[in-house]
């Protein structure tokens, strides 16, 4: 189980929508993601995690208002076109955001933390499920326009979108510049 578990992470990868089928997954295989991330570490049980998916003529939605912001600052066709295929590309699109709990006690980084956990959880479980995945963030991400358009209060955060789709494209083998041992001090004494 232990070897199973470690396999999946260490094949884990980024997986553009430009790498994506364009073909729409069962829903069902996204909501074992949603239910992953769910059981994600939450101090004080906040589980401070949202997520809006979008998909069917859901991306529409989410294309059209991208589409209006991007006219509003003057972008190019090529910058529209070039998102317009990011959706089109991608079967599902996940929102990702913090909903601030009113816990005082509980500080912010550890909110956000706890949903990055549960974004790694669903990323481990699209690996497992043979499916791509890719976590999209940058400053439409974290603006306010982007908050408002998800519903999110002054609290909360907006953290991007996580893009799922079908593979196209066979994993890469994965590398990292350096060794564990390079990040960790064992104080033993």
């Amino acid at each position: 189980m232990i070897e199973e578990v470690f396999k999946n992470i260490l094949e884990r990868r980024n997986t553009k929508p430009d790498k994506f089928t364009g073909n729409t997954i069962d829903d069902s295989l996204v909501e074992k993601m949603l239910e992953a991330a769910h059981w994600a570490p939450t101090h004080g049980n906040t589980e401070p995690w949202q997520f809006k998916v979008f998909t069917g003529a859901g991306k529409d939605v989410l294309f059209k208002f991208l589409k209006e912001w991007h006219l509003e600052n003057g972008d190019n066709e090529i910058k529209i076109e070039k998102t317009r295929k990011r959706i089109y590309a991608t079967s599902h699109i996940i929102s990702i955001a913090m909903k601030r709990g009113d816990n005082p006690k509980i500080p912010e980084i550890e909110e956000l933390l706890a949903v990055g956990a549960a974004v790694q959880n669903m990323w481990l479980v699209a690996q497992a499920q043979g499916l791509g995945a890719y976590w999209s963030t940058g400053a439409r991400a974290f603006h306010p326009k982007m908050k408002a358009f998800l519903g999110l209060g002054e609290q909360d955060k907006s953290l991007g979108f996580l893009y799922v789709g079908e593979k196209a494209v066979k994993d890469l083998p994965g590398h990292r510049l350096t060794k564990v041992n390079d990040h960790v001090d064992w104080i033993k004494d």
